[in-house]
């Protein structure tokens, strides 16, 4: 996939997230992006994903993996799943990094990403 053309919002960078509009300024390519730049800036040998049960997540999801994995990083797919169940599967099988597909409490059209580190 090359997105090096496609424009990012830079609006969906929160202070602790990034969270969007599913198919305005949060698309598949932003999640593919995200991915690759996850795995580049923090170096480790794979990240675990889970993901939400909002109807967008699916797609967000396959697109961080192939991010994270065209980057050289093994990517574990924890499937549907909380975000606490993402931060003790991270704690738990010593997963150095963790990206959950959610935007919490957020109405149905919105989707994001949160991350965590190993022992956070």
């Amino acid at each position: 996939m090359n997105t090096a053309s496609v424009p990012v919002d830079p609006t969906i960078f929160k202070a602790y997230d990034v969270r969007g509009i599913y198919g305005e300024n949060l698309n598949d390519e932003v999640a593919y992006r995200i991915g690759r730049a996850a795995a580049q800036y923090l170096q480790v040998p794979e990240i675990a994903v889970g993901r939400d049960m909002r109807n967008s997540s699916p797609q967000l999801a396959a697109a961080l993996l192939r991010g994270i994995t065209d980057q050289g990083v093994n990517a574990i797919d924890l499937g549907m799943t909380t975000t606490d169940g993402l931060y003790f599967a991270v704690g738990k099988f010593n997963y150095p990094a963790g990206i959950m597909i959610t935007a919490s409490h957020n109405p149905g059209k919105y989707n994001g990403l949160k991350f965590c580190r190993a022992q956070a």
